[in-house]
């Protein structure tokens, strides 16, 4: 947003120079209606263009946010189910599972 604030100033501040090195300037002429229209569309015209390219860029902003936020939230979700998985392990019996043999079969 600086960045657009300097160029909105320097284009200005070229329009007054411009008009300053007209041949037959004078500070009177400066606030002519005529004048006053070019100079109040042109701050309309900037403040519209400002507008719409300050939007843009904040919504691209607050999605990136979004993604950083849910990505954080991930990523903790994620160290928390480890922390889960690794407790379940440690309180688990270390024996291993022998399935059961069914040593009377019964004949057909």
């Amino acid at each position: 947003m600086k960045n657009l604030h300097f160029i909105g100033f320097l284009l200005l501040g070229m329009a007054f120079l411009l008009y300053y090195m007209l041949p037959q300037f004078s500070i009177m002429k400066l606030f002519e209606p005529i004048s006053l229209m070019g100079i109040l569309a042109g701050i309309g015209i900037g403040l519209i263009i400002g507008g719409i390219v300050g939007y843009v860029s904040k919504g691209t902003a607050l999605r990136e946010e979004q993604k950083r936020r849910e990505l954080k939230q991930l990523k903790k979700e994620k160290e928390e189910l480890e922390k889960q998985a690794a407790e379940l392990a440690s309180q688990s019996p270390k024996t291993p599972i022998v399935p059961t043999q069914n040593n009377n079969p019964q004949n057909y």
